[in-house]
Formats: structure tokens, C-alpha cells, sequence
């Protein structure tokens, strides 16, 4: 699996861009707020038709324009797929797979799946616990095509159910229509809680053996799924809850309120790591992905680093380029000292200015 070609129009500081990348190592490199960061967000919105920075789609829309167009060819599987995203101020988005126009933006999940390492992901353990929530929904959405469906119902669901309970604190007598959302809130929050603690399994099968290397086997990582609420536990507490819920005026218990833990023995990392500690947690967690994605689906992912070397010391540098061989590797960075220091294969180099590709080598000899 590896994408083989972009054209963007009206994409964020992007006016007009055509890039054909390699199989191996793609960097791209420049100066700050050029856009490199604008590319690779493109890239990951064909692969789960949204930004990994969580803004609406109209906000990517180049300045002045009413429409933006992204355009990608991938190859899967000995397959060629040509995928066409436009994006419109004042409308939903449309989506074309090799010229046939999908009904829903979700079809598209699971075509393209991709791995994104960003400098935020880096607090991802002493972070609050939307972001640890937001990184297992992100995975499973692209990896089980259920859960995507399952996720998306869920959260409106809580939606409806909360504005409910702000009618009810005025007018009580709603109260009775309660039980029409906490039905499809049980019964879509089970299957939520049950995938995700699969999903953290999976992980501890990966990442102790990674976090070891890492850490020179003075920390034996183990991830603790911790949920609001267990499966068989959802109804009754849902139901015991609802005096506080109308108080309250929002939804107190569920899946939306779940959380995960970073263990080494006892030893909470999130609460007790030291900075060093936490990051390479992170680092360990991104790296299991790609093991999960590859067993999983069994393609290899494509994978996204964007100005992240430059927060990792040299050792976590050189385990992380060392363990990427084989997949195609999109980097963002602002020189390329550290690459040819390290005499790291790279195949192909881009030099963003200004969002646009000013200049594209192959990699120099080492």
C-alpha cells in the first residue's frame, strides 16, 4: 500500500500542486508555515475524511476561495484507486473512488490507513484523556468499519440525550423519553467499550517488546484500558445516574468518559513518568500501530512523521528511522542535517516554499 501521487487546489496555503512521491522515504523539508504540514494533512483527510487537527472542513478552504480540491492515486494490493475529495464552504463534502461518487463519506475509510506522528502526540501520555480516547477511536475507525458506525451513532446519541436533559430541567414532564436514547446509548456504547478493550489487548501484545528496546529494558510497558463503565455494568448505572444527569443537564456515564493508563508494574507513567519516560511511551504506542495495522489488514500503512525527529533525543531518533524500513514514510522537517549525520536512507526529497514544491531531488549519496 503506498500513495503514489497528490494534486491539491485552494488547499490551505496551497494554490495549485502536483507531487509524485516514492515507495521509500519522502521528506519534506523548508522553513515554518510553508506548508509541509498542509500536505500531509491533505493525505490523511483521503484516508479518513477528516483533518488530524480536527477543524472543520470549510477552515482548510484557501483563503478567499469557495472551494478547495484534493486529488490522490493510490496503489493497494497490485490495484491503482484515484480518489477525488472536494470540499465546499457552504456544503457537505464530496468524495469520488476511481470516478464513482460515494454516499457516504465513511465508504472511504479503510481504502488508505494511515500512521500520523505529530510533536502533540508526544503528550499524548501526561495529556488529558479526550486525547488518549481520541487516539483508540482514530485507530479502530480505520481498521473496523463497525465501530466507525457504531462511534458515529453513539455520539449523537449522547447529543440528543444531553439536549434532552436540558428540556427536562425545564420541563419535566419530558422526563418519560428518556428511555428511547438510553436504549441506543446501552446498545451501541457496549459494542464501543467491547472493541476498545480488544484493541488495547492487541496493543499489549506489540508494545512491551518495543518499549523494552526502547527503554534498554529498565521499564516493562503495559497499557491498562481503564473504562467509565463496563459492558455489564452500562444499563444499571445509566438508569442510577439519571436524577444526577437532568441535575446536571448532561450525560455522566459511558464510553465518552473512558480512559487508558501507561504501567510499568505500579507505576502510573502518566501520573509519576518524568518527561523522558512519557515520550518514549508515546514513541512506543505509534510504533505498536503500525504492527497492529500491518497484522491486522495485512498491508503495510503508510506512515507520517511531521516535525517530530526534532523533539526526540538521538537515541529515540535512531530507534525510530531504524524501525521504519519497508513502509512509505512521509517526513516533514525544516533541514536535512539530521539524516545525512545519521546516514539514513532516504529516496526522494521535496523542498516546500511558500506552499509549493520549489525544488525535488533523490536522496544524495551518503
Amino acid at each position: 500500500m503506498y500513495i503514489s501521487s497528490l494534486e491539491l487546489a485552494d488547499f490551505r496555503n496551497i494554490a495549485s500542486l502536483h507531487m509524485d512521491f516514492s515507495q521509500g522515504t519522502n521528506i519534506l523539508y523548508g522553513e515554518n508555515a510553508q506548508g509541509k504540514t498542509n500536505i500531509l494533512e491533505s493525505l490523511y483527510m483521503i484516508s479518513t475524511t477528516k483533518s488530524h487537527r480536527g477543524v472543520r472542513d470549510k477552515d482548510m478552504i484557501r483563503f478567499g476561495m469557495e472551494e478547495s480540491h484534493i486529488r490522490s492515486l493510490i496503489m493497494k494490493g497490485g490495484i491503482d484507486y484515484r480518489v477525488d475529495m472536494h470540499l465546499r464552504k457552504n456544503k457537505s463534502k464530496g468524495i469520488a473512488i476511481n470516478g464513482q461518487r460515494i454516499r457516504k463519506a465513511s465508504e472511504l475509510i479503510g481504502l488508505l490507513h494511515i500512521v500520523f506522528f505529530s510533536p502533540e502526540d508526544l503528550g499524548i501520555v501526561k495529556n488529558g484523556p479526550a486525547e488518549r480516547r481520541r487516539f483508540m477511536d482514530m485507530e479502530l475507525c480505520q481498521l473496523n468499519a463497525n465501530y466507525l458506525h457504531d462511534l458515529n451513532q453513539y455520539n449523537k446519541t449522547v447529543e440528543n440525550r444531553n439536549r434532552l436533559l436540558r428540556d427536562i430541567y425545564m420541563f419535566p414532564d419530558l422526563g418519560d423519553t428518556l428511555e428511547i436514547w438510553d436504549a441506543q446509548l446501552i446498545n451501541y456504547g457496549r459494542r464501543i467499550i467491547s472493541e476498545r478493550n480488544k484493541f488495547i489487548e492487541d496493543l499489549n501484545g506489540i508494545v512491551g517488546e518495543i518499549h523494552g528496546k526502547l527503554s534498554g529494558n529498565r521499564e516493562h510497558l503495559v497499557l491498562r484500558y481503564e473504562p467509565n463503565v463496563s459492558e455489564e455494568e452500562f444499563e444499571d448505572k445509566l438508569r442510577r445516574s439519571r436524577d444526577r444527569d437532568i441535575h446536571m443537564k448532561t450525560t455522566s456515564v459511558g464510553p465518552h468518559r473512558d480512559d487508558f493508563s501507561f504501567m510499568d508494574g505500579e507505576t502510573d507513567l502518566r501520573r509519576y513518568g518524568s518527561q523522558g519516560q512519557q515520550r518514549t511511551c508515546a514513541l512506543s504506542l505509534k510504533l505498536s500501530e503500525i504492527d497492529l495495522v500491518r497484522k491486522v489488514i495485512g498491508h503495510q500503512p503508510v506512515l507520517m512523521l511531521d516535525d517530530v525527529l526534532s523533539e526526540l533525543d538521538s537515541g529515540r531518533q535512531n530507534y525510530l528511522l531504524s524501525a521504519i524500513g519497508g513502509i512509505q514514510t512521509f517526513i516533514t522537517c525544516t533541514g536535512l542535517d539530521e539524516f545525512v549525520n545519521n546516514r539514513f536512507k532516504i529516496d526522494q526529497i521535496f523542498r516546500i516554499e511558500n506552499g509549493a514544491c520549489v525544488e525535488k531531488s533523490d536522496a544524495p549519496a551518503l
